[in-house]
């Protein structure tokens, strides 16, 4: 296969692929490596999750269904670039106090149940600390890089979906 070969459906189901392979990463430095997501992490998994949703979907349209997938898949990486892009920032310079969330054991024994689960599901970890890095990016610039190409190929994907058949 060459790069001319490359459709948008091809790069959609692609993009659906990675995202899934992302999530699965993230699910495995939480839950084997035993990193604590922090709240920008959790945002970043909600907007990671919606890039795989409208890729998938994409990947069976054709048309006007193509364009508009193209357009909101960069319209959710743009969102999920933000967040790692704030994230970065807090890393990069981090503030005095942070307040970027609570540990999951002081939550159960400190709230009761009701207000315990909400809060567990906006994350624990301390949004400024780097837990992780490759090639010396946090897991935070990656997400970023990552948000970006698919926001990029997104917009790619509405551009070709609207050009006539060669």
């Amino acid at each position: 296969m060459n790069l001319t070969s490359i459709t948008p459906h091809r790069l959609l189901a692609l993009i659906a692929v990675s995202g899934i392979g992302m999530l699965a990463f993230g699910l495995y430095l939480q839950h084997v490596v035993g990193l604590n997501p922090c709240p920008m992490c959790i945002v970043q998994r909600y907007a990671l999750i919606g890039v795989v949703l409208v890729a998938a979907v994409g990947w069976r349209l054709r048309g006007w269904g193509l364009a508009a997938s193209g357009v909101l898949l960069a319209l959710v990486s743009g969102f999920g670039g933000f967040t790692a892009a704030r994230q970065s920032w807090l890393q990069w310079y981090p503030p005095e106090i942070v307040t970027c969330g609570r540990d999951f054991y002081g939550m159960v024994e400190n709230f009761p149940i009701n207000r315990a689960i909400p809060m567990i599901f906006k994350g624990s970890g301390d949004c400024t600390k780097i837990d992780w890095t490759f090639l010396g990016g946090s897991i935070a610039n990656w997400s970023f890089v990552c948000f970006v190409a698919f926001g990029l190929l997104g917009l790619w994907v509405a551009l070709k979906s609207r050009q006539p058949a060669a």
